[in-house]
This record gives C-alpha cells, structure tokens and sequence, in this order.
C-alpha cells in the first residue's frame, strides 16, 4: 500500500467514523448437546470461555497496533433451540443464563444465538426457546435473540408469525427494550456477526471469526466529491470506497482469526449507522441528490447504494458474507430520525426501502397499544418481501407503553431515539388467526 493510501485510511479513521463495528466469534456448540441440561450447560460454559479467552485481548491488540478502532467483540453460538431440544426441560432460561454468564467471563458485549429457525415448522425445542424468550431475555443484558419464520425455499410458517408477534407484546409488558435483543427474519444467514439477529449455522465451522465493517461516513465524504455528477459515477465512487473499506475488514479479520488459532469466517460490509452525527445512512441518501430520506426517489438510491456496496466488497474479498449492504435503523440514524420527526419517512416507505436494503423493519418505534396481531402483519409483509426477493429481511419492532404517534422514546447508547411511528389501525388479526403456511413462491423451485 503506498503511502498516500495509508494517510487516505488514517482520515478515514480520524474524521469520517470508519471503524470497524464488531469481531465476532461463531461457536458450535453441537459436541455440547446433553440429555442432562446441568452438564450440557456446563459444557457451553467451558467451550465458549476457553474459545473465546483471547478474544477481547486479541481485538484490542490489533486495535493498538493498526490504530483501527474495534467497536465491538461479541460471540455467536449455534440455534439453543437445537442444543437443548435434548434435555426435556419445561423452559431454556437456564441456557440464556449459562450464555451470560460465559458472555461476561470473556468480556464480549453481547452474545447471539438463542434463536429458533422453524421456517418450515416447529421442533419441540423450538416451541420451549420461543416460550423461553421474554424470561430469558429478562433476565440477562447480553444475550440475543432470533427467529427464522419463513424463506424463500419452504415459505412463510404463519403459525410461527402470529406467535413472534404475540412474544414481542409479552417483552412489551416487562421493558419494551427487551425487544433491541429480538430479531424476527426470513432467509437468515448462518454467518452474521452484527447483533441482535447473529447465530452460528450449523453448516459453519467449529469456530469462526467474522467481522463487520460499517462506514457511511466515508461513503458520504467520497460523494460529497461527485456532487453534480451522473449517478453511474455515484455507483462508482460508492463501489470503489467500500472496495478499501472491505480490505481493512479482511485485513484485521485474517489478523485476529491467525492469532486465535480459529478459522477466518467472512467480512460482513454492512453501512450500519450509529446516532452520532456524520454516521448516517439517510444523510448518504440526501448527499446523492434527495432533500429527505423518504421523499419519492428514495426505494432508487438505496437500490443502487446496497448493489455497490456488495459490488465493492465482492472485488475487495473473496469471503463477503452475513448481511452486506446498508441498514436503515430509524432509532440507530441520526438522519433517519429527522426524517421521521418531520413525517417524512413513513412505515410504510420503510418498509418500501426494505426491499432493497439489506434487513428490514429495524427498531421502528410504534404506539404500546398496537395489537399482537399487527406486529404479526408486519412481520408477514416483511417475511414476504424477503421470501419473493430471495432476500434476508428481518422486524426488530419496539412497542412502548404509553406512547403514542408524536411522542418519542430514548433508548441511549447504540439504540439512540426514536420516534414514535404511525401504524395502520384496519386489523390483521382474521388473516393472522388463521395460521398455516404461505406456500413458497414458484422460482423457489431451482434443483
């Protein structure tokens, strides 16, 4: 690297928010499965603290010594749903325990994995971790946790929908920001380092380190040099900075998996806003020509943003994986927030951008009295975008009591503020109540 790309990564770092978001450690648990839940605990607690000691330790040595800031160290774990199944116990909070408890011995913030994939059905274990989920979440500050409810290959479990929605009001009702740990996805990646939704796949190796790189700061700075220009230059100059952004990701993964003595995962290009200024992805959408986030043309820029994006990260590692693109958070996107404050990102424009972008319906603030069966519309439509695009989309929603549309809510730290967002009042409930499957689409049929 010569040296005026060395000084052009230091600015990066210095004046444009680019750090590098989390390391992540995937962690099979499946030689842990026990019939006996005390031994099969113990065994997750010895695997997860003697895989991950040096994690924390390794992060912030590299941190010192390339001067690239590590946000995050955190932990994924394979489905709990799969590991207890074995054990016949009544609920899976002892498993959120043992997680928490291994989570704050190596240090990590946080630590994915109580999840449950039942896109095509329920297994026992499945039924008992989905139960489990507002007591274990209750309970603990660092576990997460995901349900996969539908995908593009076996459809939508509505069965599964109308429960995720009724569990979010049950978080409701013991601290609504139990739901930031809560993840509901369709077509869930098996190597996602960013949290809430992260979990290690089954099909992942025994131990993996994966990264997540973030940036809109410096994507907003690189096209604030092509104002005027057409968007093919936009597309370019969007493609060429995640292209550097992706290296420094690869750079510090293959780094830090060398010295854990653990496989190198994926880098995972993910433009994941925080609420500090200059660290937006709505202000990205605005520099490329929008007087709002939100405004007609909106669904078209982030379009081309996340296919760049993915296009740079591509010619920059052959191991680009979990979600990449961008994330369009409204309570973690100082812009996002704006937009929403002054009625102009709508839900339903949200859930519009959705289909291009690399989630979903992410802490979305709404009034504490919308219904269960609402939530579970909404996670419908986006489990359907996800199913007919053969996209990852996922509801990360936040119903907060006694609330309603105008007001906002601070969640602080990573959260930031929301405010609180109009929902349809016309009920779902007569097509949620009917459960079943939504059958997958025809091009799902590809063997």
């Amino acid at each position: 690297m010569d040296n005026r790309r060395i000084f052009e990564t230091v600015n990066m770092i210095a004046n444009e928010n680019l750090d590098l978001r989390t390391t992540t450690m995937g962690i099979s648990l499946l030689d842990c499965i026990d019939g006996d839940s005390d031994r099969a605990c113990q065994k997750i607690y010895d695997k997860i603290t003697t895989k991950a000691q040096n994690l924390v330790k390794v992060a912030e040595d590299i941190e010192t010594e390339f001067g690239i800031p590590i946000a995050n160290k955190r932990i994924t774990v394979t489905p709990i749903s799969l590991i207890a199944a074995a054990s016949g116990d009544e609920d899976y909070v002892k498993y959120a325990l043992t997680l928490e408890k291994a989570a704050e011995a190596v240090g990590v913030d946080l630590i994915g994995g109580f999840s449950a994939l039942v896109h095509k059905g329920y297994q026992n274990g499945d039924r008992t971790l989905i139960k489990s989920i507002p007591e274990a979440l209750h309970q603990t500050s660092r576990v997460c946790a995901s349900v996969n409810v539908g995908s593009t290959r076996s459809g939508i479990n509505m069965d599964a929908v109308k429960e995720m929605g009724e569990v979010v009001i049950q978080n409701e009702a013991l601290d609504p920001l139990l739901n930031g740990r809560l993840v509901i996805f369709c077509n869930a990646v098996e190597d996602n380092p960013f949290m809430a939704g992260g979990f290690h796949g089954v099909g992942e190796s025994d131990v993996a380190l994966n990264v997540g790189v973030s940036g809109p700061g410096v994507v907003k700075t690189a096209l604030e040099k092509v104002r005027g220009k057409s968007m093919d230059v936009v597309a370019e100059t969007i493609k060429q900075t995640a292209f550097k952004v992706t290296r420094m990701g690869q750079l510090v993964g293959q780094e830090a998996s060398e010295r854990l003595g653990v496989d190198f995962g994926i880098v995972d290009l993910s433009l994941a806003p925080t609420p500090a200024q200059g660290d937006s992805v709505a202000n990205i959408l605005e520099e490329i020509g929008l007087e709002s986030v939100g405004t007609h043309g909106t669904t078209a820029a982030l379009a081309m943003l996340n296919d760049a994006v993915k296009k740079g990260g591509i010619m920059a590692c052959s191991h680009v994986g979990g979600l990449s693109g961008a994330f369009i958070p409204e309570s973690e996107d100082a812009g996002m927030i704006e937009a929403a404050e002054k009625g102009i990102l709508t839900f339903d424009k949200l859930e519009a951008m959705t289909a291009v972008c690399s989630v979903g319906l992410d802490m979305i603030a709404v009034p504490g009295d919308t219904p269960a069966t609402t939530i579970s519309g909404m996670i419908a439509d986006e489990a359907a975008i996800g199913m007919i695009n053969n996209k990852t989309t996922a509801v990360r929603v936040i119903p907060v009591p006694g609330k309603t549309v105008g007001e906002d809510i601070e969640f602080g730290g990573l959260f930031g503020r929301a405010p609180i967002m109009a929902v349809h009042e016309a009920s779902s409930a007569a097509m949620v109540n009917r459960g079943g499957r939504i059958p997958a689409p025809v091009h799902s049929f590809k063997n």
